[in-house]
């Protein structure tokens, strides 16, 4: 007994063939283009719609549309159409107006920026639709970076002297970056640490004991990495000359010396300057003003606070300073050099 009105033969060229045979067997597109060319595939093949639709768990009228959708438009038919959608209510002027009052105003209440709610009550647009075009055009009054340019007259000269060393170091040379972390605090928990645990963070309290401060002066080797370093406990030249001492003493002999530090005061006093008269291999290199992120010993200091300092409890300054030698001792064991990849952009821009 005939079932329904006869189908029209569905036939496929070689290459439709090969397209659908590709599409039905892909794993990177969408899972209902490669349903829709299996259902192509075994119409083609002559099995009727009901065994289609049971084989691959669909129903007859979704097979029997894919069918019917393929003779129509043959391949180009199995893609979803696109559809219109809600029209915009936005237009350009009102978006327009948004990103003028957002750039180039403030609130009439004295606020410093804009906030979601405020400017969407401002300009009469939903803060879901402000927080999307926010988003969209990377827009974030909430947010600002803080900048400072140097004023040193001879900023290109010192600027090309470092990154020379860096670049170029001279032969029989060691070029090191010399810097202080002053201030580094022992602090105590006053509660015991809440460790890590699945779907919560290790907890610390707020509040802590002071037991004192060190300063720690380092000088990172710019061809291997490593870092050269002791804890004082002021801050002052002597304790640079000293450090310098220390330095002079831990490299051959045969070696020049080029320290790149900054322009700290206590680098450049009169005992200094008679040290460095009495020790003619021994050079300073002086970054530009407020340019100390060139000296590459700021990189070590960072990874100390991070992995060290800023949750290490400490009950003395004895005990942070080993603890500070001791992490170093690791880090040079691994120690490889920083690699320079600062190609001058925002210096140019400036």
């Amino acid at each position: 007994m005939p079932m329904g009105r006869p189908k029209a033969e569905l036939l496929l060229s070689e290459d439709e063939r090969s397209q659908l045979n590709s599409i039905a067997r892909s794993r990177s597109i969408s899972a209902a283009l490669v349903t829709r060319a299996r259902i192509v595939l075994a119409a083609a093949a002559g099995e009727p719609n009901s065994a289609i639709a049971q084989r691959l768990q669909l129903t007859r009228a979704t097979v029997g549309k894919w069918r019917i959708r393929f003779l129509e438009h043959r391949i180009n038919g199995l893609y979803d159409e696109v559809r219109p959608g809600k029209p915009r209510t936005i237009d350009d002027e009102r978006l327009a107006q948004l990103i003028h009052k957002t750039l180039h105003t403030k609130p009439a209440d004295g606020s410093t920026h804009w906030s979601v709610r405020t400017i969407a009550a401002e300009t009469a647009i939903s803060p879901t639709s402000v927080h999307r075009y926010f988003k969209l055009l990377g827009l974030q009054p909430h947010r600002s970076e803080s900048f400072k340019l140097s004023t040193d007259q001879f900023f290109i000269e010192n600027l090309r002297d470092v990154v020379g060393l860096y670049l170029s170091p001279p032969e029989n040379a060691l070029v090191l970056c010399v810097d202080e972390k002053s201030q580094c605090q022992a602090l105590e928990r006053t509660q015991p640490m809440l460790p890590m645990g699945f779907g919560y963070v290790e907890g610390v309290t707020h509040d802590y004991v002071r037991h004192g401060t060190t300063t720690l002066f380092a000088a990172l080797n710019v061809l291997n990495g490593a870092v050269l370093a002791t804890c004082k406990p002021r801050h002052r030249h002597q304790e640079f000359l000293s450090f310098l001492r220390e330095i002079d003493k831990a490299v051959p002999s045969d070696l020049d010396v080029h320290c790149i530090v900054d322009n700290l005061k206590t680098h450049d006093t009169d005992l200094v300057q008679d040290f460095l008269a009495d020790h003619p291999h021994v050079h300073l290199h002086f970054t530009p003003t407020h340019a100390s992120w060139l000296n590459q010993v700021e990189l070590f200091f960072s990874i100390l606070e991070r992995r060290l300092l800023r949750r290490g409890e400490f009950d003395s300054i004895e005990h942070l300073a080993e603890r500070v030698i001791a992490f170093i001792k690791d880090y040079n064991r691994k120690a490889a050099p920083f690699r320079w990849t600062y190609d001058g952009r925002p210096l140019r821009a400036a």
